[in-house]
């Protein structure tokens, strides 16, 4: 998969008892695949809340040092890259809100799609929302979330504590779009998925404690055992009294279709299935639905692997590979601009000359977003001897644009917007091209097809979506003229 960038990670844990920052950015270092640009941990004993948070990987953010400061028994974490917000240290998260006699702190996986009507809410009540003022903490809709909560939460604590559990209740349904929350008090941490569950959001217990993450795999790395998934509209309660759930909206689940073909790890579990498993099945369903002949089946690496298992397996076509990946190098389509994606493709992999010479590939790819750095992939294979390049993706041409937490651009940036199948084959240069029906993808995730958000494939968005990109509605002009610049 090129070209696109992905959902942030979120992670939360209640674990009385325990010193959980070391968990928590475990736990964070398990969703390093959802953002590479910054990295944050807030940790509270129950009367402080400290936060650590700056641009990096996690393990460039945090060292012993910095996590010494972070005790207690409850914190939350966030991986980024920015949908919302520019690439800066203020977009960096959690967000920290001071209010009452203490604060709260929010991370947040999604894209809110009506950002720029809370931002007006906002500046008609007293104190005004500026988004060109230098003092607010980010320009994210995630600060949107905190100052909206910040509004709502009670000055005067509340007799049960229960302040920002309140304000989470008056604010959630004001939201719309994609938002999977992890949320933390002194004294409880909150997890929220929306009503549709575009994005994931796990529940796990572990010893004498509560987990939330995006992804079952953060469970495993801190030893917590997966209980479920938070359901859409559900808001969940962690506090000394245990656990509670409580429903705020009605859930119509859509989850987004493109966590099984590329953005959850494959040892990930979604809607009770394996995510590796779901991927072999769409390579399977890809060599039934466009067969070749050739010498060698190989994926892109790494996220194309499954998928050309499957193919290879179903195909009887030997399985082999024709890149080595350089480890050290991270997703390229994180990086927040196109020319850092392109220099990072020539350094990323490497082809294997001597299994691709004399050779007619199948080389299986999970997705094409734009299309730049397959063309450059097919380019390197050519000179490394290839006599045919077959191009096979396990997901349909990538039409729409994503309002839900994906940054794929607009829908002119989208090489399959306004061009045929014939058309992508000529430009990116293969033998042929063939792209997984949508039928038979959803079929491969083994959940209900109508269970999904499908519209980066179909154009069908289960929540509106602006006639413009309001994804930077909250960036000042300094922030909007170094983006474009």
């Amino acid at each position: 998969m090129a070209d696109a960038r992905d959902a942030c990670g979120v992670f939360g844990i209640y674990q009385p008892g325990n010193e959980v920052a070391q968990l928590t950015y475990l736990g964070l270092y398990a969703l390093q695949h959802r953002g590479q640009e910054s990295a944050g941990i807030a940790c509270s004993e129950g009367v402080t809340t400290t936060v650590v948070k700056d641009m990096g990987l996690v393990t460039q953010v945090f060292d012993e040092r910095r996590l010494a400061p972070l005790d207690g028994h409850l914190a939350i974490g966030h991986v980024r890259y920015s949908t919302t917000g520019s690439s800066n240290w203020r977009n960096a998260q959690p967000v920290y809100r001071p209010v009452g006699d203490a604060g709260f702190a929010i991370a947040h996986n999604g894209n809110l799609t009506n950002t720029a009507q809370l931002s007006d809410e906002l500046g008609q009540l007293p104190g005004i929302f500026d988004p060109n003022d230098a003092t607010l903490d980010s320009t994210t809709d995630s600060e949107l979330i905190g100052e909206l909560l910040a509004r709502e939460y009670d000055d005067a604590l509340r007799s049960d504590g229960r302040d920002l559990e309140q304000a989470l209740l008056k604010v959630l349904p004001r939201l719309e779009g994609a938002f999977s929350l992890v949320l933390m008090d002194e004294a409880h941490v909150f997890g929220v998925r929306d009503p549709h569950g575009i994005r994931p959001l796990v529940l796990g217990r572990v010893d004498g404690g509560w987990v939330l993450a995006s992804e079952s795999a953060a469970l495993d790395i801190v030893g917590a055992h997966f209980l479920r998934e938070v359901e859409p509209g559900e808001l969940i309660a962690i506090d000394a009294s245990g656990l509670r759930s409580i429903r705020y909206a009605e859930p119509t689940p859509k989850l987004c279709v493109f966590e099984f073909v590329y953005i959850a790890r494959p040892d990930t579990n979604l809607y009770g299935q394996s995510v590796h498993s779901a991927r072999q099945r769409m390579g399977e369903e890809l060599a039934r639905q466009a067969p070749v002949d050739a010498d060698m089946v190989m994926p892109v690496p790494e996220s194309g692997v499954p998928a050309a298992q499957g193919f290879a397996l179903e195909s009887g076509i030997p399985y082999g590979d024709g890149f080595v990946k350089n480890r050290y190098v991270g997703r390229t389509f994180i990086n927040p601009d196109q020319k850092t994606r392109g220099n990072n493709v020539r350094i990323k992999l490497n082809p294997l000359p001597s299994n691709i010479r004399g050779k007619r590939l199948v080389v299986v790819e999970d997705s094409i977003v734009r299309g730049t750095t397959t063309r450059q992939i097919i380019a390197m294979l050519r000179a490394s001897g290839a006599t045919e390049v077959h191009f096979r993706v396990s997901s349909p041409p990538y039409r729409w644009p994503c309002f839900y937490g994906l940054d794929t651009g607009k829908r002119s940036d989208l090489l399959a917007a306004d061009m045929s199948v014939g058309e992508i084959s000529d430009y990116l240069g293969v033998d042929s091209l063939a792209y997984l029906d949508l039928d038979r993808l959803l079929t491969a995730t083994g959940a209900p097809s109508e269970a999904f958000c499908t519209a980066c494939f179909s154009g069908d968005y289960p929540v509106a979506v602006p006639d413009v990109d309001t994804k930077f509605v909250l960036e000042s002009d300094a922030e909007i003229d170094l983006r474009i610049g």
